[in-house]
């Protein structure tokens, strides 16, 4: 409740314009329609199951869980990065006084989980169970990797995504005109503020998905924003007919956007709009085999503050991905990155990731194996789940094999060269079995390859 001595005025000009414009209900949150509509279903509940949020920074985890918090439950914020054990203990102590002296729950909102090791995420779990409080986690790592296996079983997991360019720009619209939180107020000497057209959307698209970030842009441009000319109008829904609005005399033009990005656009910053931009250029630098790009990318993040294992882990699809049979030990070589990472930890690992990255680039490629996959899935999602032949299906009992289970099948130990052509597709497939895997022949595949054509024939020459 604000103060009696409270000028609304000057706490708003002290409050960031991101924190003003956070939604107000799940309808107002922009670009996750998906997981709003679960998040609904879910607070419908009598009780609020304990949730992880999964997203990349400026998604919108943090206002989600005040909205989830509502009314209903006490919000208790708490950071991994700061917090521990001990601090854990006093919150659920509260809350349990709480919810005895109050009948009101407690939401624990627990940003950067990942951060908590293994010990500090188990004494989440008797809390979380008994209901002593309703656990948001918030993380932009992959849960199965970075939160224990018991707490990861009683959290429903929501996956939310970095906003996309246009959900950015309806974003900067609005807080562009909204008078009450946003920046359509007219300042102390009558000046509405405007944006050249396209400023907006070059925001949006600089911030890759990050709405904290294109606000806090948007805010310091309407700080620089210079008075000359006329912008963008307002939404004709904010207009009434037959009302006239005075020309804007403050414009945010594109010099005045450069100029609040002075020395910060190229900057990577582990929890900002670069994280996902970065790492997608030095995946694209591994695939088309530039060493020097993918070195570049890959130091641009680690010296960014980037967890090294996040790094190790990436390039571990990279190898399978991009890289797989043409050269069957990059795969050996990311791993042992890995193993190498969590043994040895940072500054020492970073020659290491080094080195994997140059490996990685130098490599023969080929996506066969990733291509293969793919048609894998599809293949079974069209067919079902067909049985195998009797005669490679497993015949521990008698009974099994008087059904003919294991009957007449070919050893290929003891034909010549350790091979025998025979059938191992189920009986809807045998007619004409289905080609999968299409090896590109560069590096190692090319052996693969041939032996292949050797044993199987025609079926994996390639046809024009």
């Amino acid at each position: 409740m604000p103060s009696l001595f409270t000028d609304p005025a000057a706490e708003k000009a002290l409050t960031p314009l991101a924190e003003r414009m956070r939604p107000r209900s799940l309808d107002e949150v922009q670009g996750q329609a998906q997981a709003v509509a679960v998040l609904k279903d879910l607070t419908a509940q009598a009780a609020l199951p304990s949730i992880i949020l999964w997203g990349p920074p400026g998604c919108g985890k943090t206002t989600i869980a005040r909205l989830l918090a509502g009314d209903k439950y006490f919000f208790a914020p708490m950071s991994a990065v700061t917090a521990g054990i001990k601090d854990v203990r006093e919150a659920v102590e509260q809350a349990r006084k709480r919810r005895s002296l109050e009948n009101r729950g407690t939401l624990l909102f627990l940003d950067e989980i990942h951060r908590f090791n293994k010990a500090q995420q188990d004494a989440l779990l008797p809390h979380v169970e008994d209901g002593t409080i309703v656990l948001v986690g918030a993380t932009t790592e992959n849960p199965s990797f970075e939160v224990v296996s018991p707490l990861l079983s009683r959290s429903r997991v929501l996956v939310l995504e970095a906003l996309g360019v246009d959900d950015t720009e309806a974003l900067l619209l609005r807080a562009l005109f909204d008078s009450e939180r946003g920046l359509g107020a007219p300042d102390s000497e009558g000046r509405t503020l405007s944006a050249e057209p396209g400023v907006l959307r070059m925001i949006a698209q600089l911030a890759a998905g990050d709405a904290r970030f294109a606000l806090n842009t948007l805010e310091v441009c309407a700080g620089l924003a210079e008075t000359v000319g006329a912008g963008l109008d307002p939404p004709s829904s904010t207009v009434e007919e037959g009302e006239s609005r005075l020309a804007p005399t403050k414009l945010i033009t594109i010099a005045v956007l450069k100029r609040a990005l002075a020395g910060r656009a190229l900057h990577y910053d582990k929890g900002g709009d670069e994280h996902f931009n970065i790492i997608s250029a030095l995946h694209k630098a591994v695939r088309g085999s530039d060493p020097d790009a993918a070195l570049y990318y890959m130091a641009r993040m680690l010296e960014g503050g980037e967890d090294p294992k996040y790094l190790a882990r990436r390039m571990i699809r990279m190898a399978s991905e991009d890289i797989g049979l043409a050269d069957p030990w990059a795969i050996i070589q990311a791993v042992a990155v890995k193993d190498a990472v969590e043994f040895v930890g940072m500054p020492e690992c970073n020659n290491a990731l080094a080195q994997l990255a140059v490996y990685l680039a130098c490599a023969p490629k080929s996506n066969a194996v990733y291509k293969a996959y793919g048609a894998t899935q599809k293949l079974i999602r069209e067919t079902g789940a067909l049985p195998p032949p009797l005669h490679i299906r497993n015949a521990p009992t008698g009974l099994m094999k008087d059904l003919g289970y294991g009957a007449d099948y070919k050893y290929a130990h003891d034909f010549e060269g350790g091979f025998v052509a025979d059938n191992y597709w189920p009986e809807a497939l045998a007619e004409k079995p289905p080609r999968l895997l299409h090896l590109s022949g560069r590096g190692m595949e090319k052996t693969l390859l041939e032996r292949l054509r050797h044993w199987w024939g025609e079926k994996y020459e390639e046809k024009s």
